[in-house]
């Protein structure tokens, strides 16, 4: 399977290429700055450890490009900032998202902003088996978080303080995860495993 990262700017590329690699038998994994050259592939994956304003800036110039091929079918995977920016919009700064999924990033309201570390996840109930491999704890190191409109695109949350919040998105071949898989340990191994096969199995195709 062919893997392009598209490289946002803010995020650790190698760690994250290493561990699709290992998760995805078969995988070759590129790294692209330039969006009409990265939808050339067969899982496309936006990372980031960093703020959503820096990653729609330098999105805006092709997100037209980017948006007509997820609509064609290209299997699309968003890491923390790189899930936020498949949002609208983001109380964190300017810029416009991506619009994969209707909502809006807002800031946690916990004092313990940012939440850095370990937590658990809770599965939806229509949430397919493998999301569970995060029940035991996934890393997150965040201070903002997606709020979807529809609630059916939400696989799982994580609840902080009395503030729930989506940690898997997911709609056709797009999805989402606020948390770092790879450095989740051997169950955020097997979840982003399971995740990137589901987007490009056959019959993922958008309905």
């Amino acid at each position: 399977m062919r893997v392009t990262l598209l490289d946002l700017g803010i995020g650790n590329l190698h760690s994250l290429g290493k561990a699709l690699i290992r998760v995805i038998a078969g995988a070759s994994v590129t790294v692209e700055t330039d969006i009409a050259r990265a939808i050339d592939t067969e899982l496309l994956v936006l990372p980031g450890v960093g703020a959503f304003p820096a990653a729609a800036a330098r999105l805006a110039a092709q997100k037209g490009t980017l948006r007509d091929a997820v609509a064609a079918g290209l299997p699309c995977l968003g890491i923390c900032v790189g899930m936020q920016v498949m949002f609208d919009a983001s109380d964190e700064g300017p810029g416009e998202g991506l619009s994969f999924f209707s909502g809006r990033v807002t800031r946690l309201t916990t004092p313990r902003s940012p939440h850095m570390g370990w937590s658990p996840i809770a599965p939806a109930a229509k949430a397919p088996a493998w999301v569970a491999h995060g029940a035991r704890g996934v890393y997150y190191a965040h201070s903002f978080a997606c709020r979807p409109d529809d609630p059916n695109v939400v696989l799982a949350t994580t609840e902080l303080d009395g503030d729930a919040f989506a940690a898997i998105v997911k709609k056709d071949r797009v999805a989402g995860l606020q948390f770092h898989p790879e450095k989740s340990s051997a169950d955020g191994m097997a979840l982003l495993g399971s995740l990137a096969r589901e987007l490009v199995a056959p019959g993922s195709s958008p309905s």
